[in-house]
């Protein structure tokens, strides 16, 4: 009977159970046009920088400009500049470029500087590694430009109309207002819940930006007033979504259902496809698309901080042996990724080697301190160890500072979300330290502080956020007040 049954006296064809709806990525194909633009413009801005200085081509600068061009497109994917494109602010993409210009500047710039390929006129790479990020960037905005001039005059335009006033309907009329290049005209909101004051079900906005209800919203449809709708309705009101899909099918209008996924505590959120089916993950960790990365990373910093430190470190074992008896370095388990225990290793700064299920916080003027056991502590140098932690992989030099077994598994049950904490590698340093939360956590808020910034840091990370808290590390994450 193939895909279409028919029965009785019915005339429309309906759908077998056997087939299955798919949902597609949306993928413009002008996206590869735009890879192959970029691709051209670097070559050819190596052959005017070229014939500026009046320097002839050579097989040297073939490898070069092929080189660079495919370093380049790498970079730009990890950066998602052309997936990202339409969505991204200007000053971000303009940005973006700039900074998959530098990597690749990183990569590739040593060749011709310590000769592997020769006969390079360095002069000439120098204005070349400038003029190509500006032509880029130039390249791309003059792209909006010219978008934004064409929809403009456009009457075809879409007439976009937003159903809901909430807040992620809210979130996204400001998201197309800032997006002139889209070509987007905003009709406003609709929404049937005028008189209703229940602000966490109705966001207040200009009666300007509200077009009326959902009567007046299947009127404009009709009408033509509108052609495209996104709807933001919360996630409970599923019955007037499918409702008001019913009522739209009898119309021409392409119809968009935003599900308000950031009511819940998105942590790295990632939206993928399987075989079609969507799906976005609430509770994830950058280290699936970045570990690889981060690993490099923590290995070249590791390597370089233990050369750097590596007579002070000789001085404070030292001195630990001799001011106290007992072990040089201490052991203690704690969770790492994934909540497994791990040993992290510590210069002894106490009398007592406590590992266990009751554990008591170090305070001010403890007695269980050493006799340079407090100067260890307020200045961390008795986290130096950890950076062989850090090699052997266990831990990272950016990350949410691993917690005594005894204290995870008594804040667990009293914070929300502490646990979640550990879908990255612990740190040496991280977010929270350098924002003041380090040492003692005599009240529930202290820890409540350390534990928000630590799921801050896993929702935004990036490389360049843990070379900046690196970097305030410096100045102020090695002391604190409570760092006893």
């Amino acid at each position: 009977m193939g895909i279409f049954q028919f029965s009785g006296s019915k005339t429309e064809p309906e759908l077998s159970s056997g087939m299955s709806p798919l949902i597609r990525p949306q993928y413009s194909k002008i996206l590869a046009l735009f890879r192959a633009i970029d691709s051209i413009a670097i070559h050819f801005c190596l052959l005017g920088t070229l014939a500026l200085f009046d320097v002839a081509w050579n097989e040297s600068y073939s490898w070069l400009s092929i080189m660079f061009v495919i370093t380049f497109g790498f970079c730009a994917e990890i950066s998602q500049i052309y997936y990202l494109m339409r969505g991204l602010t200007t000053g971000k993409l303009a940005w973006y470029v700039v900074r998959s210009w530098m990597f690749a500047l990183v990569l590739i710039s040593p060749f011709a500087i310590l000769g592997l390929l020769p006969n390079i006129n360095l002069e000439a790479l120098a204005y070349w590694a400038i003029a190509v990020p500006t032509g880029l960037v130039s390249l791309h905005l003059l792209r909006r430009v010219a978008l934004f001039s064409i929809r403009r005059r456009n009457v075809s335009s879409k007439r976009v109309g937003i159903v809901g006033a909430t807040t992620l309907g809210v979130r996204l009329y400001d998201s197309l207002s800032n997006m002139p290049w889209l070509g987007y005209k905003i009709a406003g909101f609709y929404d049937d819940r005028i008189d209703m004051t229940d602000l966490t079900r109705r966001v207040t906005i200009e009666e300007k930006a509200l077009c009326g209800g959902f009567d007046k919203l299947y009127e404009d449809v009709h009408s033509g007033k509108v052609d495209t709708i996104y709807i933001t309705l919360p996630m409970c009101a599923e019955r007037r979504i499918k409702d008001m899909m019913d009522r739209l099918a009898d119309t021409t209008v392409t119809a968009y259902v935003i599900p308000d996924f950031f009511s819940f505590n998105l942590l790295y959120s990632r939206l993928t496809t399987i075989r079609g089916i969507p799906a976005i993950s609430v509770y994830d960790s950058p280290l699936v698309d970045h570990g690889f990365a981060k690993r490099m990373t923590d290995i070249a910093l590791g390597l370089f901080f233990i050369l750097v430190t590596a007579i002070p470190m000789l001085i404070i074992a030292a001195a630990v042996k001799l001011t106290s008896p007992g072990p040089v370095l201490f052991k203690q388990t704690r969770y790492g990724i994934g909540g497994g225990p791990i040993k992290v290793w510590k210069f002894r700064s106490m009398t007592v080697c406590q590992d266990g299920d009751n554990i008591q916080q170090a305070t001010k003027n403890d007695s269980r301190l050493t006799k340079i056991g407090g100067f260890l502590r307020r200045t961390s140098l008795d986290e130096l160890p950890q950076f062989f932690n850090v090699l052997g992989g266990s831990m990272s030099i950016v990350g949410p500072r691993p917690h005594a077994v005894a204290h995870n598994e008594y804040y667990r049950q009293h914070i929300k979300g502490y646990m979640l904490r550990h879908k990255v590698k612990p740190g040496i340093t991280g977010l929270a330290q350098v924002n003041g939360f380090r040492g003692e956590t005599a009240e529930m808020k202290d820890m409540s502080g350390r534990i928000w910034y630590d799921l801050e840091y896993i929702r935004h990370w990036s490389l360049g956020m843990d070379f900046k808290i690196i970097f305030m590390t410096v100045f102020k994450g090695f002391v604190g007040k409570k760092a006893y």
